[in-house]
């Protein structure tokens, strides 16, 4: 057999046997995911496919938890009783097949962040308050006197945080929403986070309520002028022409006339409509 031959049936063996001892990655989740005080419990749950196999909880790099949940199981739980502000870090999972001892990947990280109800939620503002066009640079500040650390902006109905700030050491951070449209309305809150456990949390503060304006096309657009009504008016007595008058009501003239300043009055026109003959 020729060698590229060989080769290429070697290299294809070799592939396959990969993809056979394969083993896929786990995940790892968090229950509660959120709203995590200290004090309370939090569950990890590492999900893996239905196999035999023993599980590791890992807490940023060190081994916390060993367990086997069945064969017919397709996830292991390990329990955090008791939260204190060391539990707040990252974790992730990994399993060993039992009849093989190949182990998989470990899982993608997950952070466990805790709120600590002892510091003093952070103080917010927003500019311009409130109400504002489309398009318009929004300008919304953080801060606390009492703690120092990174300021987190948040928007209720989103997960994560939107934006983070450190203000090197001062208690105040600005946040920046650039060019705002509808789809920016919203409550926007915030917290901060002690340097010294990165994923220990202050409450969430007040909010602020952000209401953004669309752009709205010209009162005029796509309206039809109104055509004028006449109504009849008295012939004055003793009229030697004996003429007869109408009042027309004027109307807006259209979009030709729009640059002109509006008459503070409705304005009157008199029109001829008879005649008592030729003189």
């Amino acid at each position: 057999m020729a060698p590229m031959a060989l080769g290429l049936i070697l290299g294809w063996c070799l592939v396959a046997a990969s993809r056979a001892w394969h083993v896929p990655q786990p995940s790892l989740l968090l229950h509660p995911s959120q709203g995590v005080s200290l004090g309370d419990t939090v569950t990890l749950q590492c999900h893996l496919p239905r196999l035999a196999a023993w599980v590791k909880f890992y807490q940023e790099g060190h081994l916390i938890s060993y367990k086997y949940p069945g064969k017919e199981q397709d996830r292991a739980e390990f329990s955090l009783v008791d939260i204190k502000q060391e539990a707040a870090v990252r974790y992730w999972c990994q399993y060993e097949l039992l009849y093989t001892a190949r182990t998989s990947e470990t899982s993608e990280p997950v952070e466990l962040v805790v709120t600590d109800h002892r510091f003093s939620p952070p103080e917010i503002s927003l500019s311009p308050e409130k109400y504002v066009e489309t398009g318009t640079n929004i300008t919304i500040r953080c801060w606390n006197q009492d703690y120092q650390g990174i300021f987190l902006l948040h928007k209720d109905g989103c997960s994560a945080p939107i934006q983070h700030q450190d203000p090197d050491g001062g208690g105040t951070a600005t946040f920046t929403l650039f060019g705002v449209t509808p789809a920016d309305n919203g409550s926007y809150r915030c917290s901060y986070r002690a340097k010294a456990y990165p994923l220990v949390s202050s409450p969430l503060g007040d909010r602020v309520i952000l209401v953004v304006r669309p752009t709205h096309a010209p009162p005029d657009a796509g309206v039809p002028p109104r055509q004028p009504e006449a109504v009849q008016f008295q012939v004055p007595p003793g009229d030697s022409e004996g003429l007869t008058y109408a009042e027309l009501h004027a109307v807006n003239a259209g979009p030709w006339l729009s640059g002109l300043p509006a008459a503070p009055q409705p304005a009157v026109i008199y029109a001829e409509v008879g005649t008592a003959g030729p003189h």
